[in-house]
């Protein structure tokens, strides 16, 4: 998934993860997206400070239903 799509679908509600099910991506109230670790609640951005680069591969990143 590219960013685009990434944030589309966090925005319709639809759950993305990267890696595995343990990472979600969120958006927070300030509206950035952020990429956190349920178990502690840890994050990074979605992105680098540019926003133009993902902070992990993009064939990393998928919607919670892949396997259902």
């Amino acid at each position: 998934m590219n960013i685009a799509e990434i944030k589309t679908a966090v925005d319709a509600g639809t759950s993305v993860h990267w890696s595995n099910e343990g990472y979600v991506v969120r958006k927070d109230s300030l509206g950035q997206y952020l990429i956190v670790f349920e178990h502690n609640g840890s994050a990074i951005g979605l992105t680098d400070r540019s926003g133009g680069r993902l902070n992990g591969q993009e064939e990393e990143f998928f919607l919670a239903d892949r396997d259902v």
